[in-house]
Parts: structure tokens; C-alpha cells; sequence
């Protein structure tokens, strides 16, 4: 009788022990002297739904720690996503359980453009990015680095109605008919659907050309940058509505007489974030070499902060036009960077690369089957950030954030 009692009491405990749970706590904790405001963390969708017990079908919702519903995502690797935000030196908790979440307005999301060259376009609810596609190197035109469309005015997705405007062949068709009989009419046409003009939303003003963009990684061999031309392959890993997520892969690179490379990109940009996060890989490298990242000059007057130290970089950007403000450049670095610093073109190089000055570019050493982690992205003036001075210091905190990222645990 005493065996049978102690086997049922341990049975009780493993019972006990195995029982899933009614509700998890997320418990998201800040080391930095700031405030970190609506940023992503991550938690593990698998153990969540080990620990719920989830059904296939089954729903969850993520509460504040006063009971108002947060919205998140699920991501192509398993990662429950959602904002955060806790006090300087503080920490917040979150509360997951079972249910039926409201539905989430999607404010990351993008897609590949067939009918403009096969750009890859992606946008959040601050700034709209993209990478130039398989035609466009096919035609030779050189579009090494990314493009960037300034936004305003809207939270929501503007790119894909931009996209519609412009290539309208009804647009288009109206153009070349006045071209024939008013010229005048006709540019006005025009400018009453590019997204060369701001219409209210934002719009694309800035000059890409023959450079690194607006912050494209490339190796170096000695004091030369290894352009990479545009991507081969593409797969989007999420999209929406909180994280757009692509992967790109590129042509075979030739970087020495005896080295050819194939370099992947995982682009990922949040809700929130000024920034995309970008992993570069390059397959059959057998040495370390130098990888930078660009931003390219457009003259010589945009303020340029270089600071290696504190894992970051910055530029006023002149836009391409009078009446089109700035831009504010921006990368930042989680590990050390080895230099950061402007380079200017010889004169030469500068008439071969569209007139632009030059790059401002942040030295790194990219270890072969390593991978280089870094942040890209901008601001525009017209919009939420508008001084330098305010620029600098949200890069200089967002260095600082990276380097020391938000503890999260679940419990």
C-alpha cells in the first residue's frame, strides 16, 4: 500500500509537472539610462505553443500590463514579434493566452515590381526602401546601392499605389499624346502622378547611380570597393504585417583573380524602426577581406558624422531638387567597427559615377562563413525627425540599443 501511494504521488507531480499553463508572462527588461519605445522583441513560437498547448487552430493574444491587446506576428523562422516598451533601467511584462486577436492593420510590407525592372520594394510606416532587380543589370545600367522613398503624412502603405501611378501605361499613353501638341501640359501631367513629387505621401527624390546608395555592403580588395551589381533571386520570408523579411541572393562576383563569390542578404525592417537589419554572407571566400558600408555623397557640404567608437554613421542628403528638404543618412553597427570615415572619388571616378563626391563608409572585417550584421536607413526632414541634430542622436541611441539589446524572457 505504501508503494502504490508513493507511485501515485509521483505521478501527481509528473501530472502536475507536464500540465500546460492558462497564460505565459513575457518579461522584457532594459539595462541602457533610456527609455526604449515600441521595440520589437522576440520570443519563441514553439515553446509558446508547447506551453499553451496549443491546438493547430488555436489563436493567442498578447496583453499589456494593463490589458489592452498588443499587436504581433509570426515569423517564417517561429518568432512571436511584437513592440515593447520599458522605462530606462526598468522592465516590463507581457501577458500571452489564449484567444481570438483583433485584426492588425499591416504597416511593413513589400513585393517585387515586374513592370519597373524587377525592383524589390518594402516600406514600413516611416520610410520605403528598394533593391534594384535582374533587368535592370541586363540593360547595364549600373544601380549598385538602394534607393529610398522618402513618406509622410500616412502610417499606412503608400509604395504600392506609387508603383501604379507611375507605370500606368494609361499615364503614359496621355503623356506622349499632348508631348505632340503641348509640352507644357504634358509635364504637368506628368508631375500630377510621379512619384518623383510629392503628392502628400513622400516620394522618390534621391540619386542612387553608380555607388554604394544608401548603404550597401561591399568587400574591398586594397582601396577598392567590389561593386556588387543587382540580385539574382529573391524570396520574401514575411510580409506583414509587422515585418517585411526578404532574402536575396546575387550573380557570381569575381573580388580577385582566383576568388569568385556569392553573396546572400537577409533584409529584415520592423514597424517602427528608421532602419532595416541586414545579414550579408559570401560563399567561397577563402581569406578575410574588408567589407564596407557606403552612403554615398551627393556633395560636400551635407554634415557627415563618422563615429567608428560608438558603432555609427551619418549624412545630410541634399535631395535631388530645391524644394524637396533633406534626407538624413544613417547606418549603424551591433559589433566594433574598424574605421569610419569620408572617401572621396578622384575626379575621374567622380564624372564615371553620376557627379556624386564620394562615400562616407564604416570598416569592417568579414571573416570567411562569417556573416556581417549591420543597420541601414534614413529620415526625412518633412516627416518625424527633422534636424541633424535630432538625426545624430536617435542614430547614436539606436547604436547603443544594438549593442545592447532588450533581455527577454518567458515564464
Amino acid at each position: 500500500m505504501k508503494k502504490l501511494l508513493i507511485g501515485l504521488v509521483a505521478l501527481a507531480g509528473l501530472t502536475a509537472c507536464t500540465q500546460v499553463k492558462d497564460t505565459l508572462t513575457v518579461t522584457v527588461s532594459n539595462s541602457l539610462d533610456m527609455e526604449r519605445q515600441g521595440e520589437m522583441v522576440e520570443v519563441s513560437m514553439n515553446k509558446v505553443a508547447k506551453d499553451l498547448g496549443l491546438a493547430d487552430t488555436a489563436q493567442i493574444v498578447v496583453l499589456d500590463k494593463d490589458g489592452l491587446e498588443v499587436p504581433y506576428q509570426i515569423t517564417h523562422d517561429d518568432k512571436l514579434i511584437f513592440p515593447a516598451s520599458v522605462a530606462a533601467q526598468g522592465s516590463s511584462q507581457y501577458t500571452l493566452q489564449i484567444g481570438t486577436p483583433d485584426p492588425v492593420n499591416v504597416k511593413a510590407c513589400g513585393r517585387v515590381y515586374p513592370e519597373r525592372m524587377d525592383d524589390i520594394a518594402w516600406e514600413n510606416d516611416l520610410i520605403g526602401c528598394r533593391a534594384y532587380g535582374p533587368t535592370l543589370q541586363r540593360r547595364g545600367e549600373r544601380g549598385f546601392g538602394y534607393d529610398i522613398f522618402t513618406k509622410r503624412g500616412t502610417t499606412e502603405p503608400v509604395l504600392e499605389e506609387m508603383y501604379a501611378q507611375q507605370n500606368s501605361s494609361e499615364n503614359w499613353a496621355r503623356v506622349n499624346e499632348l508631348r505632340k501638341t503641348d509640352p507644357k501640359a504634358a509635364n504637368e501631367l506628368v508631375n500630377s502622378f510621379t512619384y518623383h513629387v510629392d503628392h502628400g505621401f513622400g516620394m522618390d527624390c534621391y540619386a542612387v547611380g553608380p555607388t554604394l546608395g544608401a548603404g550597401v555592403a561591399a568587400l574591398m580588395v586594397g582601396d577598392a570597393i567590389i561593386y556588387p551589381w543587382c540580385y539574382k533571386d529573391y524570396e520574401i520570408l514575411d510580409n506583414g504585417p509587422l515585418r517585411f523579411t526578404v532574402k536575396l541572393e546575387f550573380h557570381p562576383l569575381k573580388v580577385k583573380e582566383d576568388t569568385t563569390v556569392v553573396e546572400t542578404r537577409i533584409i529584415t525592417l520592423d514597424t517602427g524602426s528608421h532602419l532595416n537589419r541586414t545579414v550579408v554572407s559570401y560563399s567561397s571566400l577563402q581569406e578575410s577581406l574588408p567589407v564596407v558600408t557606403g552612403i554615398v555623397l551627393h556633395d560636400t557640404i551635407g554634415a557627415v558624422v563618422a563615429d567608428a567608437k560608438n558603432g555609427y554613421m551619418t549624412y545630410v542628403d541634399p535631395t535631388t531638387g530645391p524644394d524637396q528638404g533633406k534626407i538624413f543618412m544613417g547606418a549603424a553597427f551591433p559589433t566594433d567597427v574598424t574605421d569610419a570615415k569620408v572617401v572621396l572619388f578622384p575626379e575621374e571616378e567622380k564624372r564615371r559615377r553620376n557627379n556624386a563626391y564620394g562615400h562616407v563608409l564604416a570598416v569592417s572585417e568579414y571573416e570567411p562563413n562569417g556573416e556581417y550584421v549591420y543597420y541601414w536607413g534614413f529620415a526625412w526632414d518633412r516627416a518625424d525627425i527633422q534636424t541633424s541634430e535630432e538625426w545624430n542622436e536617435y542614430m547614436k541611441n539606436f547604436a547603443q540599443k544594438v549593442r545592447t539589446p532588450l533581455e527577454v524572457s518567458l515564464k
